[in-house]
């Protein structure tokens, strides 16, 4: 304090100029600037930022001697000052809120009153302590992720307060420096005109076929005469020929329906059932608009923030809710594919990685959750009235082998189960046309120990709503997938990929040259070429947590589809084993919904 007031009264006596204290005194002199220098350094000095980082950046940058402040001078608000200032009150208009930084009030200073030097030193700091909470929120900092569901683990790029102060110092233009930091993929910035034309009221009505809702009702197939034929002709822009009947389904329709599927990944059955009706309405989720639109794009706004700048000239993409997966290169998708993702108490984490290798003919190493929730009462078959004994034929009806410490397989009739953990064993399933990874899984490790691999279950892929995994990503059409990633990787064509898939080398790994980022995101909005806005089911709850989280308000945990309320309805690790054809039957269904 004592060196804020020294500085006060030097300052104050000649206000821009140096000065020595009196006629004959010391001929160093102390300018104003110097004089807020120091006032800002004691703020600091007493003030408890809740962010550390932010707190030392500012330290570090002020204290340095001779170093120009970055937004204030003798007169007030520089030009700069003001151009980050009116930056940052557009906050809003990016999905951020401006109410969130704490900008001074400065409008009208006066250089003559005797505290223009702490009010200069107030407002460099609250605009310096702004920009950096600023560019820390636009790069998807202001929420954990991982406080709102353990399954949300996107690796988020932060930047350090010290570069940003450092580098906002010498940038000509520090505004756009500033708006430098908010997401520029397309898609963020189509979420963005969606959301100010939301808020201002001003949506742009379009009238055309993708706008036909075909509402629920019977099933359209070959023959049916109904109303909803007619609007499914103006859906896909099939004229009725001269004299014919436009509420008929005939040939010509049943075509249109079976090219507007192919286009989807569906089965192109030409008849249009609850699955179809989904895709031609363009939606899996119920309209909203107002304020419910707003959030739900202000969430799909922040999950943009946690991915890169740069996605990579070459990469894969799996959007959990839409059931898709794309290979994009060079901002532009090269082909794409459905899936199937996680259940809803078995979820799909979001996070992105590299993939860093592509096996053929896999083995399928029994998670531990499936080997004592699944297989481990299955096992026991004692409890009865007549004693007990081991059941181990489960494990040879699904192809399952022991395999110990030593690396041998064990034959799982010589182990006494009543004294053994299964645990402690590795069980496995061999390549072959039974494994529930298909014939090629693809690998980027992860904490999470998910990836994405072929299925038996091709039938799956037909479902409007594919959520039936213990969570990795089943390909729909995984030959394809390869041929793509390896063609791109090493050359490979797909007579090569095709090889190597029925071939009888088992376990074959193909190590990429160059790995390839994955991202696993969970956008439930998006907006098309057209401008029209495209909604998923929020299939896991994430949006709910989220937009109360950027709301300021509690977190709702425990919504249903959430794991939290899937945790309690779980069935205990061991459980008394149930007799008849019911063992097999569980068992089953547990193994192919890896």
């Amino acid at each position: 304090m004592r060196r804020i007031a020294l500085a006060l009264i030097l300052a104050a006596s000649v206000g821009t100029s140096g000065f020595a204290a009196e006629p004959d005194g010391p001929a160093e002199l102390i300018t104003k600037t110097e004089a807020v220098r120091i006032a800002i350094q004691d703020q600091l000095g007493v003030k408890s930022m809740s962010d550390v980082a932010e707190q030392i950046a500012l330290a570090e940058y002020y204290s340095v001697p001779d170093r120009r402040l970055l937004w204030v001078d003798d007169s007030g608000l520089t030009d700069r000052g003001k151009a980050v200032m009116g930056e940052i009150a557009k906050a809003d208009d990016y999905g951020l809120r401006a109410a969130d930084y704490k900008l001074p009030q400065i409008a009208s200073f006066d250089p003559a009153a005797p505290d223009a030097v702490e009010q200069l030193a107030d407002a460099e700091l609250k605009i310096s302590s702004a920009v950096v909470e600023y560019a820390r929120d636009a790069r998807g900092g202001r929420i954990n992720p991982q406080s709102l569901s353990k399954n949300l683990d996107p690796k988020l790029y932060l930047p350090e307060p010290a570069e940003v102060i450092g580098f906002i110092a010498i940038r000509s233009d520090p505004a756009a420096y500033l708006r430098s930091f908010q997401p520029s993929h397309p898609q963020f910035e189509a979420l963005r005109k969606a959301l100010l034309a939301e808020r201002g009221g001003q949506v742009e009505q379009t009238s055309g076929p993708m706008d036909i809702v075909i509402p629920a009702g019977p099933l359209l197939k070959a023959g049916v005469e109904h109303g909803q034929v007619a609007l499914l002709r103006k859906r896909l822009e099939v004229p009725v020929k001269a004299g014919g009947n436009e509420y008929l389904y005939d040939q010509e329709l049943i075509e249109a329906v079976r090219e507007f599927q192919k286009s989807k990944g569906g089965h192109p059955d030409g008849i249009v059932g609850s699955g179809t009706r989904q895709m031609l309405n363009g939606q899996s989720a119920p309209q909203v608009s107002g304020q419910d639109k707003i959030n739900l794009l202000l969430a799909n706004m922040e999950r943009w923030r946690w991915l890169p700048q740069d996605l990579g000239a070459f990469y894969v993409n799996v959007n959990i809710p839409e059931f898709q997966l794309r290979v994009v290169g060079d901002d532009a998708v090269v082909w794409e594919t459905r899936v199937v993702v996680g259940k809803t108490d078995k979820q799909t984490p979001v996070f992105n990685d590299e993939m860093e290798e592509i096996v053929f003919r896999p083995n399928w190493y029994v998670p531990t959750s499936i080997k004592s929730e699944e297989i481990a009462p299955y096992l026991y078959r004692g409890g009865g009235f007549f004693g007990g004994g081991w059941d181990t034929s489960i494990l040879k009806r699904q192809g399952l082998r022991i395999r110990g410490a030593n690396g041998r397989d064990i034959d799982p009739d010589t182990i006494d189960w009543s004294r053994s953990d299964i645990r402690r064993y590795e069980v496995y399933q061999p390549p072959g046309a039974g494994n529930v990874l298909g014939l090629v899984k693809f690998r980027f490790p992860n904490t999470h120990d998910v990836y994405l691999h072929d299925t038996t279950q091709k039938h799956l892929f037909a479902n409007a709503v594919r959520a039936n995994s213990h969570g990795c990503m089943r390909v729909q059409n995984p030959d394809q997938f390869a041929t793509v990633l390896l063609g791109h990787d090493q050359g490979w064509d797909a007579s090569r990929v095709n090889a190597a898939m029925h071939g009888n080398i088992d376990a074959n790994k193909i190590l990429l040259k160059q790995h390839i980022p994955v991202y696993l995101t969970y956008f439930t909005a998006k907006v098309e070429e057209d401008g029209k806005l495209t909604q998923y089911r929020d299939l896991y709850g994430h949006d709910r947590r989220m937009i109360a989280a950027l709301s300021g308000d509690a977190v709702p945990y425990g919504l249903p589809g959430s794991e939290e309320v899937a945790q309690t309805t779980q069935r205990p690790v061991v459980r008394q084993r149930r007799g008849g054809n019911g063992d097999f039957e569980a068992i089953t269904r547990a193994l192919f919904d890896f």
